[in-house]
């Protein structure tokens, strides 16, 4: 099985995307599935976001407000179904690649959709799609050579006089497929059950935290990778060694001032770097230092020697900080 590859890694190969929004959500009761939203984003700009770098992104579906551009297509009549859909969408594709993307797929991310390029580029398949948990074929995760989706699609449209009403198994029979296991990216959102257990996996301690910033960077418009372990270390030195309202004053800084330097996320670890130096610098004042000169007393006191015998300690420096001294 091809190893995933890194997330800031380029693309296997250019693509398009094709992805079809405009199902009827039967077993959802009509509702809108592609706007339902989980961890506060809406699903459709949940699949968007996978697959940003695709050279063109079509939407089958009526339009609506999306987190970044997309080129938007409809079968014909609306409601054909998801061959019709793909055609659709095909036709506006001009990559020798495609990922075709249900717009219900909560937990799809970057690295998924480079996965399966990279095994497309690799395999030499016609297609390579992800299996579920159940190990069933997911044909709506998958990357496709455009050629070869071409001609089956023309070949269902000769011996049926349309596309409408077809499964999308009579078009992927026909294709020489390669499958790649993947319970979690293939998971969709087909009911309210489905809908509640994605809600609570991304609330789970291992997940919040990345879904919660990838949620703040589409709501405010940064398309901005940082190492997230710098910032949680900073924040933890200034509300360690500072005070607790410092964290996210501090973090803010750091943010501004890669911000007003033009930076990337160079910047924001250079600020970063030098606001947990500083941090250090603060905490470190608050250790007492025993002065350069003092050197421990050849002969024992007998004083301190009786002190010392009884169990009672000297009085401490009345230099030394009190119970009440921060730190």
């Amino acid at each position: 099985m091809t190893a995933p590859e890194p997330p800031d890694a380029a693309p296997a190969v250019a693509y398009d995307a094709v992805v079809l929004a405009g199902g009827a959500a039967r077993r959802l009761g009509g509702a809108d599935k592609p706007g339902l939203r989980v961890g506060g984003r809406a699903l459709l700009d949940r699949v968007l976001a996978a697959c940003a770098d695709a050279g063109t992104t079509v939407v089958v579906a009526d339009p609506r407000p999306t987190a970044r551009p997309v080129r938007w297509a409809r079968e014909e009549p609306p409601g054909a179904g998801p061959v019709a859909a793909l055609d659709a969408g095909l036709r506006h594709a001009t990559a020798d690649a495609v990922v075709v993307l249900s717009a219900d797929l909560p937990f799809l991310e970057v690295a998924t959709v480079r996965r399966l390029l990279t095994a497309l580029r690799s395999s030499g398949a016609e297609g390579v799609l992800l299996t579920d948990a159940d190990g069933r074929d997911q044909p709506l995760v998958a990357a496709y050579r455009a050629s070869a989706l071409r001609h089956e699609l023309t070949a269902l449209i000769s011996e049926h006089g349309g596309l409408t009403g077809l499964p999308l198994r009579r078009l992927t029979a026909a294709l020489d497929l390669t499958r790649v296991p993947d319970p979690v990216a293939s998971f969709d959102c087909d009911t309210w059950d489905d809908l509640a257990a994605a809600r609570a996996r991304i609330r789970e301690h291992g997940h919040v935290l990345d879904e919660w910033i990838s949620a703040v960077k589409d709501e405010l418009g940064i398309d901005l990778d940082v190492d997230t372990g710098i910032l949680l270390d900073l924040a933890r030195d200034a509300a360690h060694g500072v005070a607790r309202p410092a964290a996210p004053l501090t973090t803010f800084l750091v943010g501004y001032a890669a911000a007003q330097a033009k930076g990337g996320p160079e910047a924001v670890a250079e600020a970063a770097r030098k606001a947990v130096a500083l941090a250090l610098r603060w905490a470190d004042e608050d250790t007492p230092e025993a002065p350069s000169d003092a050197k421990p007393d050849a002969k024992a006191d007998t004083t301190s020697g009786a002190e010392s015998a009884s169990g009672a300690k000297p009085d401490a420096p009345s230099s030394a900080p009190g119970p009440d001294a921060a730190g």
